[in-house]
């Protein structure tokens, strides 16, 4: 397959569920999209209000505290938009209209897992147009205390993240993704999103958290996770982390030829490093067409641009 081609999808997908910190129930389509559509999150079931679309792009962010939330002029539209983002870069998929009919995304099992599954089911189209890429010429850091990211010019699209948790469950974890489909299915797509029962009464009064159970978020007590089935990697506190880096990077709006580092990160430090990028013309460059091809699968070199337990974690 010609990697230097955008792609779509080759049929609707849908997925149902609820939303992790909504708690309402959400049916999502993922549908083809023509060349240069991009990904694009069209928001229907508005009560007295004509259905909105919103392109997923860092200027259409608007909240990043515990999941990232797309919307416009009038307001949020989209939350926890990250894992369906993640699973489309992560295959190499340029164009979808994902059609939301409620406020958010819903959670499935916690992980980018089952729209990886519901892309394989319909297959990804080849489309007569040429891939643009978005190439980083200089490096980008951000850093608030201790934490920080940073994005620096690499030839093929990678995520290094490190977290270190005060905990005995997660302590310090660090994982390198390569920008692979194949990796990003094998090695990033199941890890759940998580968070601690200690912060479960304090997000449940502030909103969040409403949707989340055992069976969409890995749930860390002070010395050990309640899950029955325990953990699907020994780290995968850390693999979560680079999953939602590769939603929130995506939007970038292209796939990016970057290597993007994290050090106790989330969310909010992913769309502060993605747009002191974009909003310094001068560290980076749009290119299109053919690229040295690193390995197999239609996106090998694609991924772009761009909780808790009860809650998504910080996750």
């Amino acid at each position: 397959m010609k990697i230097g081609r955008q792609t779509t999808l080759r049929d609707q997908a849908v997925l149902v569920g609820i939303g992790v910190h909504s708690g309402l129930p959400a049916t999502l389509t993922m549908h083809p999209a023509d060349a240069d559509t991009g990904l694009r999150f069209m928001r229907t079931g508005l009560k007295g209000r004509c259905d909105r679309e919103v392109q997923a792009d860092i200027r259409a962010v608007t909240a990043t505290e515990f999941a990232t939330v797309l919307g416009d002029v009038s307001g949020p539209l989209v939350s926890t938009a990250e894992h369906v983002l993640a699973a489309l870069r992560g295959l190499g998929v340029d164009n979808a209209v994902i059609e939301v009919d409620g406020p958010e995304v819903p959670i499935m099992d916690g992980s980018a897992a089952p729209f990886v599954a519901a892309i394989d089911q319909v297959g990804i189209a080849i489309l007569d147009a040429p891939r643009r890429y978005i190439r980083v010429l200089k490096p980008v850091r951000v850093a608030t205390g201790s934490a920080y990211g940073e994005i620096r010019p690499s030839a093929r699209f990678e995520v290094d993240v490190e977290i270190d948790f005060d905990s005995p469950v997660i302590r310090k974890q660090a994982y390198r993704y390569d920008g692979r489909a194949d990796s990003f299915r094998r090695e990033i797509a199941r890890a759940r999103t998580f968070g601690f029962m200690r912060d479960v009464s304090k997000l449940w009064a502030a909103g969040f958290a409403l949707g989340a159970s055992l069976e969409n978020t890995l749930v860390v007590t002070e010395n050990r996770v309640l899950n029955p089935e325990g953990t699907r990697f020994p780290d995968e506190f850390v693999r979560h982390k680079v999953l939602d880096a590769v939603g929130d990077l995506a939007l970038a709006g292209a796939p990016l030829l970057g290597s993007f580092r994290s050090f106790c990160g989330g969310h909010k430090l992913n769309y502060a490093v993605l747009s002191a990028l974009m909003a310094d013309t001068s560290a980076w460059t749009m290119i299109e067409g053919e690229l040295p091809r690193p390995a197999r699968g239609v996106g090998e070199i694609a991924v772009g641009i761009v909780a808790p337990a009860y809650a998504p974690d910080v996750s």
